[in-house]
């Protein structure tokens, strides 16, 4: 697979909170150099914590689980707990997509011990958005050599 060519599903908060909205408009943008990111959508500044705007529940899942399903790789930004991130984390690792979570140092609440404590994941934590291009070009380098399953 070619390390500019993925397909990638991109997690973050949404019902529970967008106040990390622009980190993830930085992510997605890092992530585009690498292939299309299916769910660029996260990054929206007009999605608020209700969702999308007429999109009925029922479809945001069938849609999402169908972007899990096609994606090559899954990647979240787990700083602000959200119970549809964990949700779509369990998916794609019963999938045994390759995960990399994103952590932000100094975050409000602590990271889940089941996510740190997951060895099927890759944890990665940053204290600053400028960190985040290294962070990814590593994850997509190991990717490309095998490194990450």
């Amino acid at each position: 697979m070619d390390k500019h060519r993925y397909s990638i599903y991109f997690s973050g908060s949404i019902s529970g909170g967008r106040q990390d909205a622009g980190t993830y408009r930085e992510i997605i943008a890092h992530l585009k150099r690498y292939g299309r990111v299916l769910t660029d959508h996260i990054g929206n500044p007009d999605l608020t914590a209700g969702g999308e705007e007429g999109v009925d529940d029922g479809e945001v899942y069938r849609r999402d689980m169908q972007w899990i399903d096609e994606a090559d790789v899954f990647i979240a930004e787990v700083s602000n707990p959200s119970l549809g991130v964990g949700y779509e984390l369990a998916c794609a690792e019963q999938r045994r997509k390759p995960v990399l979570c994103l952590f932000r140092e100094g975050a409000a609440r602590s990271l889940s011990a089941m996510i740190a404590g997951n060895r099927a994941l890759t944890v990665k934590r940053y204290r600053s958005t400028g960190e985040i291009s290294s962070i990814l070009e590593a994850f997509f380098e190991e990717l490309a050599d095998g490194s990450v399953a």
